[in-house]
């Protein structure tokens, strides 16, 4: 057996777990992650209206001096400190968190603990 059609299997499935139970709202939007292993990501989307509300990025231009390298843990707390500042600049206090299929482990935590100690709420 493949080990790949495993993992990608077990990862659809935590995906699709998740995702039922999330939904955006303008009250209260969407807070979506994404990993690589050279990056990290996040949205926060408003699914009702389809938007993006506000962004982070490793690969941004702006962000590499500050964050460096994005595919460990600090510079995933940097980001979630950075995200709630930007999300808190637009009037967003509280989200609801789609880690999508990574799991609630390493940097996606690490992202997760930076942003509510920076204010956000989740």
């Amino acid at each position: 057996m493949d080990i790949r059609k495993v993992v990608d299997g077990q990862r659809e499935r935590r995906a699709y777990r998740v995702r039922k139970k999330v939904r955006g709202t303008p009250g209260r939007p969407r807070l979506c992650v994404y990993r690589s292993l050279q990056n990290f990501g996040c949205q926060v989307i408003d699914d009702v209206t389809g938007k993006t509300l506000c962004s982070v990025s490793s690969a941004e231009k702006s962000l590499r001096a500050q964050v460096g390298y994005g595919g460990n843990r600090d510079a995933a707390a940097k980001l979630g400190k950075i995200l709630a500042e930007r999300a808190s600049a637009i009037g967003i206090k509280t989200v609801s968190f789609d880690r999508g299929s990574y799991k609630y482990h390493g940097r996606v935590a690490a992202f997760a603990d930076a942003a509510r100690e920076a204010g956000l709420e989740f």
